[in-house]
């Protein structure tokens, strides 16, 4: 059965991080909520932009270490990495982009039926980069957990008297497990855990702000890299070596797109209140403390006549006895980055499917207490096997941020230009201003692509591969089902001739109800014609149904269901759901209260599942059929999928050459 894409109605939504599902009329929160809310947001939505710190500012400053590092070097550095932070998620995302929601969700497949709705008839450009957008993020979300730890876990070198003992095998199995436990904890949900993300985060935070706050005396003119000369300096005098360094800070702000991605589960105004009055400060403080201890080793090897090298500013930073507690925090920090993420993929899945993007896979609920939290097996040992292969193959955090802004920054291009659709066509803003307004931000995204796209060879190349590998599954997801739907279009018959031709020679009967599932209701179901052409029967009642997915979030249960009858023997029903929740046919039909007047002992479910052929000569390549067939063979039972007791349905259907 195909689920069909449609525009209907409105609703509120739910978290799926372990968040409260709290009713809002816009931003407008009650104190106490809104403090909830705001602690929720750092603890999920700044969890990865929060552990950039720990390899940013180096990874940049390593850029332009070649022929050795000087003063100008460092503050155009710092300069760069600050003023990226303020145009990127100040002004792009938390000022501008938050107000292109999806009634309150946010994301890019969120913002993709956002766009489609605004277009209409001409959709199939949101579709291509909503599906782009998508692709992009699965190599995002195998870079984000594997770095975030191995970084965090890099500081036990920093440790004094500990680095012999954590050499880059041991701090290579000490990641490894941690992000082994990470996966396997998923399917017990994390509603529970996740009440500390908060707290943690709040702490991380604060943390990274006084220990950054602690070392600008080290050099308390650090605050001159305010003015963005020294970063328009730093890359007119350093050519493609420039380039490579705003690559690498890039790194600052991997995570902005969570962001939006979260907005449903948050609000606007409790991300905003997180990133104005305590994340975003607490990064500006870390970095300029970076920045004056790098300043103050610089002087002092000059001063010495020593080699001035490179390190881990940010764990050297610390006190010694505090750095065991920082990177203990920093572990912590971490794993909640990495779990954001995590769930983030699969919440992005769940839309992708619901949206057609992607075939069906296994979807369970982990929680009573809260809706969104879902665990998908397939999606989570997919990505425990990339990360892992990452950690292995890497060895290092600083070999594998090469490959992190990537994925990142194409996200961010695509976000750009659905926002540019949505302006254009749903805020009715003229050319002119749509482009004023976009053009900026859509180069700033299209530098630091650029500037990414250099770092290929060094490992960028494996969010690009992930990424492709995901759009050609998606592409051939969407083809396989347009030509599978294009056959049953050809074969099919109006079922209003069906039922005045069966009302004028009617077959005989059986009691009960036959529920009939269809993407196209107003057609005969194949497995309709299949029962009467083989069972000679027609049931006493019979509904022909169809599941649509609205490109809105949730679809209020006043709005879910749409009966009309056609005659004394069919009637239609329409189901609909946001592209954020998970049918469920049975509890919407009412079978359990009688709300259509259906007797739970005597309705049966009817599917049609069409066997695939390939034909060289006909619709896709030969091994594109064959990976629509596995996809297809794979995909979770529809019956699953619609929440149907298996025990009540029947699966008819014939050939189709794909």
């Amino acid at each position: 059965m195909q689920v069909a894409i449609t525009a209907d109605a409105t609703g509120a939504t739910s978290g799926r991080h372990g968040s409260p599902v709290i009713e809002r009329s816009g931003d407008g929160h009650h104190r106490p909520a809104l403090a909830a809310l705001t602690i929720g947001a750092l603890g999920v939505v700044f969890g990865d932009i929060g552990t950039s710190p720990l390899y940013a500012f180096r990874e940049a400053l390593a850029q332009s270490a070649a022929d050795g590092i000087d003063p100008g070097e460092i503050l155009g550095v710092l300069s760069l990495a600050l003023w990226t932070l303020i145009l990127v998620v100040s002004v792009k995302y938390v000022t501008f982009l938050m107000r292109a929601d999806n009634q309150g969700e946010g994301g890019v497949l969120a913002l993709a039926a956002l766009a489609r709705r605004a277009l209409g008839i001409r959709s199939r450009i949101a579709l291509v980069l909503g599906a782009t957008g998508a692709s992009l993020f699965y190599g995002d979300a195998i870079l984000t957990p594997a770095l975030s730890v191995l970084s965090a876990m890099e500081g036990l070198r920093t440790i004094p008297g500990a680095a012999a003992m954590f050499d880059e095998g041991t701090i290579r199995l000490c990641t490894i497990a941690i992000l082994i436990a990470l996966f396997l904890i998923q399917s017990r949900g994390t509603a529970q855990v996740s009440r500390l993300f908060g707290p943690v985060c709040i702490l991380w935070f604060l943390a990274i702000g006084g220990l950054g706050l602690s070392h600008i005396a080290d050099e308390p003119s650090i605050f001159r890299v305010i003015w963005p000369g020294y970063g328009i300096a730093f890359l007119a005098t350093h050519g493609v070596t420039g380039l490579f360094v705003l690559g690498a800070v890039f790194l600052t702000v991997t995570g902005a797109e969570a962001l939006t991605a979260d907005m449903g589960h948050f609000g606007k105004l409790p991300i905003r209140l997180g990133w104005f009055l305590l994340a975003f400060p607490a990064l500006t403080l870390n970095y300029l403390g970076q920045g004056a201890f790098a300043l103050a080793a610089l002087e002092r090897a000059r001063t010495e006549g020593t080699v001035f090298a490179n390190q881990d500013w940010f764990f050297l930073m610390a006190p010694e006895p505090l750095r065991a507690p920082l990177v203990i925090l920093a572990g912590m920090a971490t794993v909640i980055a990495a779990q954001a993420v995590i769930t983030g993929a699969f919440s992005l899945t769940q839309q992708a499917i619901q949206l057609g993007f992607l075939p069906r896979l296994r979807i369970r609920q982990t929680s009573a207490a809260f809706q969104g939290q879902i665990y998908l097996p397939a999606i989570n040992w997919l990505l425990l096997a990339g990360v892992l292969i990452l950690v292995v193959e890497f060895k290092t955090s600083s070999a594998m941020a090469a490959a992190y802004g990537i994925a990142v920054t194409g996200t961010m291009v695509v976000t750009t230009c659905l926002a540019y659709l949505v302006v254009r066509h749903r805020w009715n803003w003229s050319r002119g201003l749509a482009l004023a307004a976009i053009l900026p931000f859509l180069a700033l995204d299209l530098i630091f692509f650029g500037a990414n796209i250099l770092r290929v060879i060094e490992g960028g190349w494996v969010p690009l591969l992930v990424g492709a590998g995901v759009g050609l599954v998606i592409y051939t997801w969407v083809r396989g089902r347009g030509i599978v739907a294009a056959f049953e279009r050809g074969q099919s018959i109006p079922l209003a001739d069906l039922a005045a031709a069966l009302a004028k020679r009617p077959p005989e009967r059986v009691p009960g109800t036959a529920v009939f599932l269809t993407a196209n209701i107003t057609a005969a179901p194949g497995a309709l014609l299949h029962n009467l052409k083989h069972n000679k029967v027609l049931h006493a009642r019979n509904l022909i149904a169809t599941v649509r997915t609205a490109d809105r979030p949730v679809v209020p249960p006043s709005e879910r269901v749409r009966e009309e009858r056609l005659d004394d023997n069919f009637a239609t029903v329409t189901l609909t759901y946001g592209f954020m929740e998970s049918p469920d046919v049975p509890q919407d039909l009412g079978i359990e209260t009688r709300a259509l007047g259906l007797d739970p002992m005597k309705t049966s479910f009817f599917i049609g599942r069409n066997t695939l052929k390939p034909e060289a000569e006909k619709g896709m390549p030969p091994w594109q059929d064959r990976l629509f067939m596995f996809l297809q063979r794979n995909a979770a039972d529809p019956t699953e999928f619609l929440r149907i007791p298996p025990g009540k349905v029947l699966e008819l259907g014939e050939q189709v050459t794909v």
